[in-house]
């Protein structure tokens, strides 16, 4: 057991100096300022108009919580939304060779021959990459909120079991991808979490389209999609929990395949922190039993 925490720290130190010397993080600081800067301003310049919009019809000042500032929160859910879906990207990109890359290349049979627990390297390798990717979305989620909030003084009302969400859903990615990594070539690995994301966002759809024509069948598949990749169910519950009460009601009229009418239902949020553990767990059974 020792060893197993020995490896598992070893690596995950090893996985965030990677992310380093690759500029991996350098890459993402100044990508995450770019897009920052871009949204927070395209923000900026759309209340200026509300603002002047609302000075022409004689309003004074506007509300930070009324319809009029509708655009403000619909920009600050889709600027979310890409938060989520660079999240997801990065949690694949960035761990999609975690040990088939080092397999491919030589370096594991050198890593494997030392006191190296192989459980423990699977398991480090989730941990480092984790840390990068958790970081990486907390900074665009933190940048977003706060640039918002000091533009047009608009905060969404339930911040962190949003974050908390999103979050989960780039732990499940990092895992499900580290898992692959176990099980695949790289290329393979890369294209099967990417089609795996996709099952996960047409259960959202077939869901949608389900409940809305009163098809149990699609209802059903979308369902099932949700409880084979839960990430799209994790998006939408955040979503839920940053709309404003009053849009809540009004998105329930409307459907909408990329904000959420309801909170996301406990088992699935249960089980997808179950999957996130099934994967990593999975992974450090699969290397330790391969043949390098």
């Amino acid at each position: 057991m020792a060893s197993f925490w020995r490896s598992a720290r070893l690596m995950a130190e090893l996985a965030l100096r990677e992310a380093v010397r690759k500029r991996l993080v350098a890459v993402l600081l100044v990508l995450s300022a770019l897009f920052l800067g871009f949204y927070l301003y395209g923000i900026y310049r759309m209340d200026l108009e509300l603002d002047l919009r609302a000075a022409e019809a004689g309003i004074g000042e506007r509300s930070s919580t009324g319809l009029a500032t509708t655009p403000v929160v619909l920009a600050t859910m889709f600027g979310m939304y890409l938060v989520y879906f660079l999240g997801s990207l990065m949690s694949v990109l960035s761990t999609v060779g975690a040990v088939s890359g080092d397999i491919e290349s030589g370096v594991m049979q050198s890593v494997v021959a030392r006191p190296v627990s192989r459980a423990g390297l699977v398991a480090g390798r989730w941990l480092g990459f984790s840390l990068v990717n958790i970081g990486y979305v907390s900074l665009l989620s933190a940048g977003l909120l706060l640039g918002v909030r000091a533009i047009t003084g608009y905060s969404p009302p339930e911040v962190w079991p949003a974050l908390g969400l999103i979050l989960l859903a780039t732990l499940l990615l990092t895992g499900l991808t580290v898992l692959g990594s176990t099980l695949f070539t790289t290329l393979a690995n890369g294209i099967g979490v990417f089609v795996l994301y996709g099952v996960g966002f047409s259960g959202g759809i077939l869901s949608l389209i389900g409940n809305f024509s009163d098809n149990a069948t699609v209802a059903t598949l979308g369902r099932a999609a949700n409880v084979v990749m839960p990430t799209n169910v994790l998006w939408l519950g955040a979503s839920y929990h940053l709309l404003p009460e009053l849009l809540r009601s009004g998105a329930n009229a409307v459907p909408n395949p990329l904000f959420g009418t309801e909170p996301a239902p406990t088992g699935l949020v249960l089980w997808a922190g179950a999957l996130t553990l099934i994967a990593v767990l999975g992974g450090m059974w699969r290397l330790s039993r391969r043949d390098l």
